[in-house]
């Protein structure tokens, strides 16, 4: 039989899936095991409350601890600052003597230059002294028939004389000068003036009284430059009267005319005198504290006077200074500090001892350091002090007038004449025979004041071309408008030209006029104004440079001893500074020709007016520039960009030793920030994302700004710092308050 054949096992059935989408039976709760979740979720969300409320009270309490941690670090480094506060205002004190040396030195420069030119007795008058200057012109005047090579020659001595008052009424302290003596001043300057331009007037009809003898070949006619380096003369006189001759160019230069047949066929002449100086403008104003305001600001003998006005002065005179930003002026900078010594040393509380000073109340020497350093400088009288005319402050309507308060002439000025040619002389026999006419040299009407009527269409009397050239010893960083002097308005104007044209690259301009008038070429007062940046840099003892950036250049002064001169500054290779590039002269002299020149970085009291500021507290601003002064020989200070950030009452430097390299690197800045009554080195740094007042780690608060860079500095740069000679450290200061640093840039 045949074996049976085994049967394969069943193959399992898969389990049953559930059908996508099928719902899922749940297990129904019980009410009971409902309830018992229920709670359970409550107890869970109560424990993270209270966990979360636990959490938050132990974050407040650590961080309310550590703002009172804070608060009383905070005030600990105050009450330390308040402690030490009468020695630091009283070591600032002593320093800051050094301005009351500077003055005393001053003064007796003064006195001495008098007395040198008394015992010269060189013959030339001192222009102070009524009797010799109306002396000087009496007798100047009475000469007659001078020649123009003598005239110009004297006019040297006239300039000086000039140049003397005008550096009398700057560089005086407004202390010694009374009004009589003001108007005295002004008036001898006007009256010389007058009489310069009169004797050049008289100069160029006895030339042209000689024309004949001096005729060019070609022309027939006289063509004569006459020049020195204050003036330059082109005369011309038409002799031949021929039509053809309408066009005159003076020699290579670029200056020259054009006139119409009426003129061209007359007896006339025509001169274009450039004077390197202005003698149109208006003389500028004097400000001048009142005698019985000033006695105010000096601390009194009375000490019932004394408390009387410790509630009122400091409050009362900061208010007026944030609303008085315009008395922030260059010409009031000079110090009455003998009087400020004298009322200090007779005061009943007197702050020359030191033993004294230590002993006086906290509010009494924050007063009297507000009142030495208010009067000290003039800077924050009330402008009720100000002995100004309403009408400088009279908003100018007419678009046409010269706004001289944002404007200024810059090249000279160009007095433009067509003259009656004189009679000419004659040679009869071996004699030379003149006609003499009273009445001195006569001007030309033209156009003439009474118009024939004619049937040309054709304007008989058209304007007349003329064509001037820019010195090479200015500089025009903007193109220059031509405005000619209004003798009527006492103004100038930039009305009255026709057909004006600019050529920068050959520097000339060429434009007509209906008639004659003095003519100037007039620039923006504020064309660098804001700066971009500065720094003040030491280069040795009682040496520094303060390099300014403005927006068209870069400028360098440098500080030495009691002198200054312009270092070097950015420019093309077209101009002829060599009068200003690398002369020493003292700051005032230098102020002066750098405005002259083109390069006026010198705020005045009406440029807030016209620039963009970053206004300061002047009293804060003024603190800053005198100790930035005291360290300048051992430190760089710089421009920050927090400054803008800081406030009004607070300003912002950036600063760093320097004692031997020739630059501070970036990282090496700090930066420092006062408010006149509290220095402090911030945490931040230039390179910050944002501006914060947080104090550097491991720094304090100082009463000031020079004690708090102090404590940064070595031995090596504080023997530096005091062996500073004082006139280096009054012309940092003088410079500093001249720019304004802090406040445009």
């Amino acid at each position: 039989m045949a074996p049976k054949e085994k049967k394969a096992p069943k193959a399992k059935k898969p389990p049953k899936t559930k059908k996508a989408g099928s719902p899922e039976k749940k297990k129904k709760l019980s009410r009971i095991e409902r309830l018992r979740q229920q709670q359970e979720e409550e107890e869970r969300k109560l424990k993270e409350e209270e966990e979360a409320r636990l959490k938050a009270e132990r974050e407040a309490a650590e961080k309310l601890e550590k703002q009172q941690a804070k608060a009383r670090k905070w005030q600990a480094l105050i009450e330390k600052a308040e402690s030490r506060k009468n020695d630091e205002l009283e070591e600032l004190y002593l320093l800051e003597k050094c301005f009351l040396d500077a003055e005393k030195t001053k003064k007796e420069v003064r006195v001495f230059s008098k007395w040198k030119h008394y015992i010269e007795c060189d013959g030339t008058p001192d222009p102070c002294i009524t009797q010799e200057i109306n002396t000087y012109i009496s007798l100047w005047k009475e000469k007659t028939n001078e020649d123009i090579d003598t005239v110009m020659k004297e006019s040297k001595l006239v300039l000086s004389l000039i140049e003397k008052l005008e550096l009398a009424l700057l560089d005086t302290p407004p202390h010694e000068l009374t009004y009589k003596q003001i108007e005295q001043y002004q008036g001898s300057i006007l009256e010389l003036r007058e009489l310069l331009h009169f004797k050049f007037s008289e100069a160029t009809e006895t030339l042209l009284k000689e024309a004949s003898s001096l005729v060019d070949t070609d022309s027939g006619n006289m063509e004569k430059i006459i020049k020195d380096e204050n003036i330059t003369l082109y005369v011309w006189a038409n002799l031949k009267k021929n039509p053809k001759y309408k066009r005159i160019k003076f020699g290579d230069t670029g200056v020259g005319f054009e006139i119409p047949k009426a003129l061209a066929t007359s007896d006339i002449a025509v001169r274009i005198f450039h004077t390197n100086y202005d003698h149109v403008s208006p003389l500028p104003m004097i400000p001048r504290l009142a005698k019985s305001e000033i006695t105010d600001v000096i601390i009194e003998d009375s000490a019932e006077k004394e408390t009387a006005k410790d509630e009122e002065v400091p409050q009362a005179g900061l208010e007026e200074v944030a609303e008085n930003q315009e008395l922030m002026t260059s010409s009031i900078f000079e110090m009455d500090m003998t009087k400020t010594e004298s009322s200090l040393v007779n005061s009943k509380k007197s702050m020359i001892s030191v033993k004294d000073y230590a002993e006086v109340k906290k509010d009494e020497i924050e007063l009297k350091s507000l009142r030495s350093d208010t009067y000290s400088l003039s800077l924050l009288a009330p402008a009720t002090k100000i002995s100004v005319p309403d009408s400088i402050y009279e908003i100018v309507n007419d678009e046409d007038i010269v706004d001289l308060k944002g404007f200024m002439p810059l090249g000279g000025i160009y007095h433009l004449n067509i003259l009656k040619l004189p009679p000419q002389s004659k040679h009869v026999k071996g004699w030379t025979i003149v006609e003499l006419l009273s009445g001195g040299l006569q001007p030309f009407v033209y156009p003439p004041e009474i118009i024939e009527e004619t049937t040309e269409t054709e304007n008989p009397y058209p304007p007349i071309e003329i064509f001037i050239e820019i010195k090479k010893n200015v500089v025009f960083f903007e193109k220059p408008m031509v405005a000619r002097w209004d003798s009527q308005g006492k103004g100038w104007r930039t009305d009255g030209f026709f057909s004006l044209y600019y050529d920068m690259t050959e520097r000339t301009i060429s434009f007509s006029l209906e008639s004659v008038f003095p003519v100037t070429l007039i620039q923006d007062i504020h064309v660098h104004m804001p700066f971009e940046s500065w720094e003040l840099k030491p280069i040795s003892l009682n040496e520094a440079v303060l390099n300014i950036t403005t927006a068209y250049t870069d400028i360098d002064i440098q500080i030495k001893d009691n002198q200054c001169m312009l270092a070097s500054v950015e420019l093309g290779d077209e101009y002829e500074l060599s009068h200003l590039l690398g002369k020493w002269m003292n700051i005032t002299n230098l102020i002066i020709a750098m405005k002259d020149t083109g390069f006026n970085i010198f705020p005045s009291e009406h440029s807030h007016i016209y620039v963009a500021v970053n206004y300061k507290d002047p009293l804060v601003e003024m603190k800053s520039y005198r100790q930035m002064a005291l360290m300048a020989s051992a430190y760089s200070f710089g421009w920050s960009k927090w400054n803008k950030y800081s406030g009004p009452g607070k300003v912002v430097i950036k600063a760093s030793e320097l004692l031997e390299k020739k630059y501070v690197a970036d990282n090496k800045w700090s930066l420092f920030m006062f408010d006149g009554e509290r220095a402090q080195k911030l945490k931040i740094n230039e390179f910050s994302e944002e501006f914060s007042e947080e104090l550097d780690d491991n720094t304090e608060f100082h009463s000031t700004l020079y004690h708090m860079i102090k404590d940064f500095t070595s031995e090596a740069a504080l023997k530096k710092i005091r062996d500073t000679d004082y006139l280096f450290i009054d012309v940092v200061c003088k410079l500093l308050l001249s720019t304004r640093l802090l406040t445009f840039s």
